[in-house]
């Protein structure tokens, strides 16, 4: 039976050939564009938030303009989203502690950013993924059932708890990847229900899927 350290190796050779190139599906310019969607994106989905975000960069181009704006007008445009008014309070926020704070701009470190309203370590960690190529592992619903089936991560009560071993056996200069190598796959393969285990590749690596055929042998789905 492989150990963790040859799990992830296998793992990571799997993505590295068939998805060398993954990126957010969030749509952005900067990285101010890009924690505006992120933290629109918080319980919404990405094609939802780009839908929004075309018309909200229109009308708030950069974070001053946003900044001087009201919480009324932000709600009217992202209005669609999930909690459009704490986000719009939290954008606001966002944008005002940038200008006043930063100097306008998205700081690439984590204290800072945590500083931000509306930005949790999650939110963070994208930002610093994402934006600034940092090996940073944001830790969604996706990646943490990806890499709990899959036999990543053990016995992680939480988030950061399932950072710190994933973090811990990816090469850092591929954890920016790994990142949405893990929610691509959870969001198209490995979904929460009725996962198409059929097509996944790693099937011979998955502790999950070795254990429901164990418990069910012949199945290809899980429900």
């Amino acid at each position: 039976m492989m150990n963790r350290k040859e799990r992830f190796e296998k793992v990571i050779e799997y993505f590295s050939r068939t998805m060398p190139i993954a990126e957010t599906e969030l749509v952005y310019t900067s990285p101010y564009e890009l924690i505006v969607a992120v933290i629109l994106s918080a319980q919404c989905t990405d094609r939802r938030v780009n839908m929004i975000t075309p018309i909200f960069f229109q009308r708030f181009p950069d974070v001053y303009t946003l900044a001087d704006s009201r919480q009324d007008q932000v709600f009217e445009i992202i209005k669609s989203c999930s909690y459009p008014n704490s986000k719009a309070k939290n954008l606001l926020g966002m944008a005002r502690t940038l200008v006043n704070r930063f100097n306008g701009v998205v700081p690439d470190n984590m204290n800072d950013l945590l500083e931000l309203p509306g930005v949790g370590r999650k939110t963070a960690n994208v930002i610093l993924s994402v934006a600034f190529r940092k090996p940073a592992m944001a830790v969604d619903t996706h990646v943490f059932r990806v890499s709990s089936r899959l036999g990543l991560i053990s016995n992680a009560k939480n988030p950061y708890q399932a950072e710190m071993q994933l973090i811990r056996y990816i090469p850092r200069e591929q954890v920016h990847l790994a990142h949405h190598w893990l929610i691509l796959h959870g969001r198209y393969v490995c979904t929460a229900r009725n996962p198409a285990c059929n097509h996944c590749g790693l099937r011979t690596v998955c502790l999950y899927y070795g254990r429901i055929n164990k418990e069910q042998p012949g199945r290809t789905r899980i429900t």
